[in-house]
């Protein structure tokens, strides 16, 4: 049985999620396509604004599914299979949209904590909106929009046509997650095939696009960064693991997510591995090719990470 393709849209309030949403079902004809979205207080107001294009849409107003992922959020999603099974639903996707006050982190983890839900769900992707104009002031005074920003598997950049040169921003998005593509959109406006099949929760080898990466310590006023960590040697694969507990243990807390392609000494095949806070899986991946030189590359996203210890704890397993 194929699992249920599932895309998060996170953002902060009124960067535009439920325009995006609402272009996304009236434009795609390729899915049949579930919502699940989460309002706060008693009459929910986006599934009138979305319309009636989704096969269903499933409104979460019991606060805010971050805080209450020990309950609602699972049931909704087994609420969708149980229909699905029994015919009385057909879809092939599943968007949820969340609050712009809401955490991603606790949202993801629902998705690998239940055994049903790992079983008939996969995770494809985090889509996170940046209100162009409003952002870097948001970024500023709350922590939790660049929370939102650190999850992102693709970043969209809304209201690109009344900002000012946003040039600063992308950068400042680039600072707080290396590893997510940054395009611009107006008015929900966008391709939706570059936001589904993104394979974020699949272990890949493209650990980082092809652009700048910022590998200096971020400025004090962004609390979250990335941490990009790259190396030429061989790496035995017990010292790697030690590191990673021991990097886990003391700073699962403040990691959101993390990826990477390791060369491990006497193994011809990359080893891939990704995780969301504390939880992380590794596989092996293709044999190193003869036209390749064999190197390392590793990037972490979280709040306030200890980067000089990082890079030294990774710096200690250079051979002699």
């Amino acid at each position: 049985m194929t699992p249920i393709a599932v895309t998060v849209l996170t953002g902060f309030l009124g960067a535009g999620k439920t325009t995006l949403l609402r272009h996304i079902l009236h434009t795609q004809q390729d899915y049949k396509i579930a919502v699940i979205e989460n309002e706060f207080g008693e009459t929910p107001i986006d599934n009138q604004l979305i319309g009636e294009r989704a096969t269903r849409i499933t409104t979460l107003t019991n606060g805010c599914i971050c805080c209450t992922r020990s309950g609602e959020l699972e049931a909704a999603l087994l609420d969708l299979l149980d229909s699905l099974d029994k015919g009385e639903v057909q879809f092939d996707r599943l968007m949820i949209e969340c609050t712009g006050m809401a955490d991603p982190g606790p949202i993801l983890q629902a998705f690998f904590a239940h055994e049903v839900i790992c079983e008939r769900y996969l995770l494809d992707g985090v889509i996170t909106l940046v209100d162009a104009v409003h952002a870097m002031s948001q970024l500023d005074k709350f922590p939790l929009a660049q929370s939102q920003i650190g999850y992102a598997d693709r970043i969209l950049l809304t209201k690109t046509d009344v900002a000012a040169d946003t040039t600063a921003l992308t950068e400042r998005l680039q600072r707080i997650n290396a590893r997510a593509p940054i395009y611009t959109m107006v008015q929900g406006n966008i391709d939706p095939q570059l936001l589904f099949n993104t394979r974020g929760f699949m272990l890949e080898e493209d650990i980082i696009p092809a652009k700048p990466l910022f590998h200096r310590i971020a400025p004090s006023h962004n609390t979250v960064s990335s941490i990009v960590v790259e190396f030429d040697y061989p790496v035995a694969l017990g010292a790697i693991s030690a590191v990673m507990e021991e990097l886990l243990l003391s700073f699962a807390d403040n990691l959101m997510r993390y990826k990477g392609m390791l060369w491990i000494e006497d193994q011809p095949a990359r080893l891939l591995f990704q995780g969301v806070q504390r939880l992380y899986s590794a596989d092996w991946d293709r044999p190193w090719q003869s036209d390749e030189t064999p190197h390392s590359v590793m990037v972490f996203i979280g709040q306030a990470l200890p980067e000089e210890e990082i890079r030294a704890a990774f710096d200690r397993l250079r051979p002699a």
